[in-house]
């Protein structure tokens, strides 16, 4: 297993478990919670594979996914009680979970062979695609709308890879750097409360 690999199977645990979480207080019951979990994780990867033309999709192709999905609902299930109480941890997994897809989605386009603007494109849209239909699904406005630092985020982190790449450093140390910068745009932002400019 390599580090592109096992960071996917995390990403897409990550996601799960922010998408079972985004329907807290919301009356859902588990299969509820579990769908929403579901289609949060396999969402940005599906709609990415489909634009590319990648098939079959990354979780019907590899029953691993499926797997990280089950592993991130039981983990919530198994202690809503205490992630309840902890008002970062959504926040904690989906910055996890956009981290992880954007930089694996900008992978995947430069496997088959798309361009670096393409392949930025994609590793965004991989990211923020599974919470704009997570949003949507429990009727609040998406992420994506909202002034916060999203979208922008996961953009600079595929630049970055795209930039360490071209210079030709080592592939795992691309990955991690690039995560990290999403990280840390995140936490920057929500810490300080930054945003972009609107239209206004």
């Amino acid at each position: 297993m390599d580090l592109q690999y096992a960071l996917e199977l995390v990403g897409t645990y990550f996601f799960a478990i922010s998408g079972a979480l985004a329907v807290q207080d919301r009356e859902h019951d588990l299969f509820g919670a579990g769908f929403t979990g579901f289609i949060t994780a396999i969402g940005g990867g599906s709609l990415r594979d489909l634009l590319l033309g990648a098939y079959p999709l990354v979780w019907i192709g590899n029953v691993n996914f499926l797997y990280a999905i089950f592993a991130g609902l039981i983990t919530t299930f198994l202690f809503s009680s205490a992630v309840a109480k902890l008002r970062k941890t959504f926040f904690l997994f989906d910055t996890l979970g956009i981290a992880f897809f954007t930089i694996l989605g900008v992978e995947k386009s430069l496997l088959l062979g798309f361009r670096p603007e393409i392949a930025a494109i994609m590793g965004m849209f991989s990211a923020v695609m599974g919470g704009v239909i997570r949003d949507t699904l429990t009727n609040v406005m998406p992420i994506l709308f909202r002034k916060e630092i999203y979208a922008s985020a996961c953009l600079a982190g595929a630049v970055l890879y795209l930039t360490l790449d071209y210079f030709g450093l080592q592939r795992n140390f691309n990955l991690l750097s690039s995560i990290a910068l999403i990280i840390l745009i995140r936490l920057i932002a929500v810490r300080f409360k930054l945003s972009l400019p609107t239209l206004n």
